[in-house]
């Protein structure tokens, strides 16, 4: 115990003085500006019960919740998770395995990690993948910074989709605020970009041109390539979103000329959560050395076995803050651990069936969205995945509505369009969807 009497703080009364003193503060309480209506009065509020009184007020509290099937995406997809994710991933050595510090009592960990980084270098076809971010919002905005540093070009323009999720776009806004860079927006067409229209925007001024597939309406990005190298021709960075689904049966995104790739990798182990992801970021092994967050790679022990451990960590808590990449502080990766679960356990065949399924599964609920009278379906004239827009004749909220009256939930995109996602897990629910959609439609 120290002689302030806190075991956190080990200062001597001494020290305290000192410290005040030189902030020119009478007390720790002058440190603080708490409102009295927020202050900690003592007192949670929280009537005490036992085990069996919480478990059935937990109960009645979720059962309050709306039973409803959800056909919703735009970023967040619901797929099966196997249970041996579930048994495996709950062992306590990964639970409580904070980060992975000290290789010697965490070579199982490090190795599904490193198999995590390894399967996205496959599926994207770029040379290095970190061992995950918090999301897909955060690594978009890692790719912005990490093109300041790596592009030759002086300019400060980043290139968007006009149709991109809301929340990427708000922590792209605020990645970039400190980075002297503007981020634009350029127009899309039928539910892809408009890549002519991008042409005539791009120049010497663009440092980051960024690019979806799918998009975030559901179809797939046909000109990918074009987009390429139309940043390539004003050296800005090409950075493609995506996920490890799609990835198994779309182009290589290395093929198409990205430098980067961006996305969510939960599409893999995780349950729906409408919030919590994990954050892909591949690049080219050109900026190894730039990658925000750490990676895991191989090395030997003193017998000549092979051993994995955290080679680089070029965030700031493990280098000077001037030469760190970001400021990632833990990153996702017990979620990284499911989802090279999910994709060893589905294999490359496995993976390649389930985004197969994702394409024909859409293909076959808009052709009998469009045969409900008062619903056109796609409204784009493209390839999709897992979701696509309808529209309704009737205002859309209106449909939404008696939709989730019914039971069904979907999303609103427009003043007569709605967004319909469907995977394995809805896919016995889409019967009365439809039989539902059909009484709310006309």
């Amino acid at each position: 115990m120290t002689a302030n009497g806190s075991p956190y703080a080990p200062h001597t009364d001494a020290d305290r003085e000192a410290m005040l003193s030189a902030v020119g503060a009478d007390d720790e309480e002058a440190l603080f500006d708490i409102p009295d209506d927020v202050r900690f009065d003592g007192e949670f509020g929280i009537e005490a019960r036992g085990e069996r009184a919480v478990r059935s007020l937990v109960d009645r509290t979720l059962s309050a919740n709306d039973d409803l099937v959800e056909l919703l995406g735009r970023g967040h997809y619901d797929h099966y998770v196997p249970s041996m994710v579930d048994h495996l991933s709950d062992r306590s050595e990964f639970l409580t395995s904070y980060t992975q510090y000290q290789p010697e009592v965490a070579q199982g960990f490090l190795q599904a990690l490193f198999e995590y980084q390894s399967m996205l270098v496959e599926l994207t076809g770029l040379g290095v993948a970190n061992c995950s971010m918090y999301d897909a919002a955060t690594a978009l905005g890692e790719a912005a910074t990490l093109a300041t540093r790596v592009r030759s070009t002086s300019g400060t323009r980043v290139l968007v989709p006009e149709r991109l999720q809301a929340g990427r776009r708000r922590v792209l806004d605020n990645y970039v605020s400190g980075h002297d860079l503007a981020v634009e927006t350029y127009p899309m067409d039928d539910g892809t970009a408009d890549v002519d229209a991008l042409a005539s925007l791009a120049d010497e001024e663009t440092v980051l041109v960024y690019a979806e597939t799918p998009t975030v309406r559901g179809a797939v990005e046909e000109r990918a390539d074009e987009i390429g190298t139309l940043a390539d021709d004003h050296d800005a960075m090409f950075v493609l979103g995506s996920d490890p689904v799609a990835l198994s049966v779309l182009e290589e995104p290395a093929s198409l000329g990205a430098d980067v790739v961006v996305g969510d990798a939960a599409t893999l182990g995780v349950p729906t959560a409408y919030g919590m992801g994990i954050g892909l970021f591949a690049c080219r092994e050109d900026y190894l050395r730039q990658v925000p967050g750490r990676l895991v790679g191989v090395a030997e022990d003193e017998t000549g076995r092979r051993t994995y451990t955290l080679t680089l960590q070029t965030r700031e808590q493990h280098i000077r803050r001037e030469r760190a990449t970001s400021n990632i502080c833990t990153n996702q990766a017990w979620v990284a651990l499911r989802t090279a679960m999910h994709a060893a356990w589905l294999g490359p065949d496995g993976l390649v069936e389930l985004a197969g399924d994702c394409v024909e599964r859409a293909r076959e609920l808009a052709a009998r969205v469009d045969d409900v009278d008062g619903v056109r379906a796609p409204v784009h004239d493209r390839h999709h995945f897992r979701e696509f827009v309808a529209r309704t004749d009737r205002p859309a909220p209106a449909v939404a509505d008696d939709l989730e009256a019914a039971g069904y939930a979907v999303h609103v995109v427009g003043d007569h369009e709605i967004q319909l996602c469907t995977t394995e897990t809805n896919e016995e629910a889409l019967d009365g969807f439809v039989a539902a959609l059909r009484e709310v439609a006309r």
